[in-house]
C-alpha cells in the first residue's frame, strides 16, 4: 500500500494540510485537540513525515556535520573517540538530527575543503570542532560559511565568549596525576604527550610542568601522536637515553600510547611499577584489561560528545552561545603505579 501523504492525512481528518503539518512538527497554530487527533491518526496508520520534506520545510538540512584530522585507522581503534561518538548520537537522536563524519589526514585544506563543500551544498546545519589549534583558522572561516559551531574542550583559561564551546580544566587534570606520582615517591617522570599544535596538549604541558616544579621534580617532555607505537618509541627513547636522576614514571596522553609503553617496558627487561611507572591521560578498556591495570584520568567521554551535541542544538534551535565546564575528572589509581 502507498505511504500516505500529509494531504491524505488532512483529508481524512477533514483539516487543512497546514495544520496537518503544524501538529507533526510539533509547531503552533493548532489547538492541542486537533494535534492529538493528527498525532493518533499517524500512529494508527504507522505514519512520519520523510525527513527530507520535514527538512526542506524548516529550512534545515537536519544534520550535524564533523571532522575528525586524524589518520582514520588511529580513530577507528582510540576508545575516546568511541566515547565521544556515543555521547554526540545519543544527544542528535533525541534532536532528531543526523551525524555526517567525516575523517581527513593532517592536511588542513582538506578539512577546510568539506566546510565549503557542506555549506555550499547545504548539507549540514553546523558543525562540532575539536582539537582547537594554536592561531586556529577554523572558526574564523566557519563563521564566514554561516555555519554555526561547537568547540570542544577548549582551556578553561580561555574561555570562549564569542561562540559556544565545552572548556576543561587540564591544571586541574595534571595535579591530580602529578601528586598521585609524587606521593607514591616518583621525583623524575618524562610525560609523552600528543602533538603540540593542539592547545590543550600545551595546557598539558605547562600544568604537569608547573606542578612538579613545586615539588621539586623533574620532568623530561615528549612528543607523541597518541598512536601505540608513539608510546612504545617514547619509552624506547627515553629509557635508553642515560638522565639524572633517573626516569621511574611515565605519563603518557592517552591510552593507546601507554599500551605501547607496556609493551616497551617488557622488550626492555623492565617491571611496571616496581622499575617504571604509567599512568594514561584517558581511561579506557585497555587500561583496565591490560597487564598489569594503567593508572588512568576517568573523563567521561560520553558525557563530554552530549554536552557538545546539546550546546550545537541549542545554538541552532534558538541562537544562544553558551560555554559549559567539564565535570572534573577522577584518577582511577590501579597496578601500574603500585595501586
Amino acid at each position: 500500500m502507498a505511504k500516505e501523504t500529509i494531504a491524505g492525512l488532512a483529508k481524512r481528518l477533514g483539516i487543512s494540510k497546514a495544520s496537518v503539518s503544524y501538529a507533526l512538527n510539533g509547531q503552533p497554530g493548532v489547538s492541542e485537540v486537533t494535534r492529538r487527533r493528527v498525532l493518533d491518526l499517524a500512529e494508527e496508520l504507522d505514519w512520519y513525515p520523510s525527513s527530507s520534506a520535514r527538512a526542506l520545510s524548516r529550512s534545515r538540512a537536519g544534520a550535524v556535520g564533523m571532522v575528525l584530522s586524524a589518520d582514520p585507522l588511529l580513530i577507528g581503534t582510540e576508545p575516546y573517540y568511541m566515547g565521544l561518538l556515543a555521547g554526540i548520537e545519543s544527544a542528535l537522536a533525541e534532536g532528531d538530527m543526523a551525524l555526517m563524519l567525516r575523517m581527513v589526514g593532517k592536511d588542513p585544506l582538506q578539512e577546510h575543503a568539506i566546510y565549503e563543500r557542506w555549506s555550499g551544498e547545504r548539507k549540514v546545519d553546523g558543525v562540532l570542532l575539536f582539537d582547537h589549534l594554536h592561531d586556529d583558522p577554523r572558526p574564523a572561516l566557519l563563521e564566514r560559511l554561516g555555519l554555526p559551531f561547537v568547540l570542544h574542550s577548549a582551556p578553561e583559561s580561555a574561555r570562549p565568549t564569542s561562540f559556544s564551546g565545552t572548556t576543561t580544566d587540564h591544571d586541574s587534570d595534571s595535579a591530580r596525576i602529578v601528586d598521585h606520582l609524587h606521593a607514591t615517591g616518583h621525583r623524575s617522570i618524562a610525560h609523552v604527550s600528543g602533538p603540540h599544535s593542539f592547545v590543550h596538549e600545551e595546557e598539558r604541558i605547562r600544568g604537569v610542568c608547573e606542578r612538579a616544579d613545586g615539588y621539586g621534580m623533574t620532568v623530561v617532555q615528549y612528543e607523541g601522536n597518541y598512536a601505540l607505537e608513539a608510546g612504545h618509541d617514547a619509552i624506547a627513547l627515553l629509557l635508553r637515553t642515560a638522565s639524572a636522576p633517573p626516569i621511574t614514571a611515565v605519563v603518557l596522553g592517552n591510552d593507546l600510547m601507554s599500551m605501547g609503553a607496556l609493551l616497551a617496558l617488557r622488550e626492555l627487561g623492565l617491571r611496571c611499577p616496581e622499575d617504571v611507572a604509567i599512568v594514561s591521560w584517558d581511561d579506557s578498556l585497555h587500561c583496565q584489561l591490560a597487564s598489569p591495570s594503567v593508572t588512568a584520568l576517568s573523563r567521561n567521554t560520553v558525557l563530554q560528545g552530549r554536552v557538545a551535541a546539546e550546546l550545537l542544538l541549542l545554538l541552532l534551535d534558538s541562537g544562544t552561545l553558551q560555554t559549559r565546564s567539564m565535570p572534573s575528572s577522577e584518577l582511577v589509581v590501579r597496578a601500574s603505579t603500585g595501586g
